[in-house]
């Protein structure tokens, strides 16, 4: 070993034997920061580890450096591989996070013309908002005017049958299994055409 710094650079053994220098990283920021992506708290994460609440805080503030044991604890309970508590995601991202929304467990919004069912709730900092919406308008005179927000939308129809309004296109009938994609910028309008409310998927991104 160098004279380096240990929490600020490690060297990683390949299965060859072969050994790479990461990129100089923080460890403990690194920590820190995978926690947080998952909305953890210091006991939840060190539950996870199976570590104890203060180790995990010494290691989080680089006032101790863990044991390979202690890391391959950590990889599990963060549910990544060691090499990638030292490895910068792309992007900033961070994979791993997971919720799941139980049927009719989403939190509900209605409007006069829409009854939305928000999915994913649990999640913070999402790139994009899924939800569910049982259609109620059935003409556009319900509607006060355009729809129109920031980001792209994906809609994909789950029962009935609906008519698509966009701002610059011929309204699309659409029927169950039929989807569309169209910059949520420009205005748009849904309504049902069959006896009962239809309902529909709605994803919409949110950068």
């Amino acid at each position: 070993m160098t004279g380096r710094d240990p929490k600020s650079l490690i060297t990683i053994a390949r299965a060859t034997g072969e050994e790479r220098e990461a990129e100089p990283l923080d460890l403990g920021a690194r920590v820190r920061e995978l926690r947080k992506a998952r909305d953890w708290t210091l006991e939840h994460a060190a539950n996870q580890a199976g570590l104890a609440r203060s180790t995990l805080s010494k290691i989080e503030n680089g006032q101790m450096s863990p044991t390979y044991e202690a890391l391959k604890k950590l990889a599990v309970g963060l549910q990544i591989s060691v090499p990638q508590l030292f490895t910068q995601p792309q992007r900033d991202q961070v994979n791993g996070r997971m919720t799941v929304t139980k049927l009719n467990e989403g939190s509900a919004q209605a409007t006069a013309t829409y009854e939305h069912e928000l999915l994913a709730e649990g999640l913070r900092r999402k790139q994009m908002l899924p939800y569910r919406a049982r259609v109620r308008a059935r003409s556009m005179e319900e509607f006060d005017g355009w729809v129109r927000h920031d980001g792209e939308e994906f809609m994909y129809v789950l029962t009935g049958v609906v008519k698509l309004y966009t701002e610059f296109y011929e309204p699309v009938e659409m029927r169950r299994g039929d989807s569309a994609y169209y910059d949520a910028a420009m205005g748009h309008n849904v309504v049902s055409m069959s006896q009962e409310d239809a309902t529909i998927l709605w994803v919409t991104s949110l950068s």
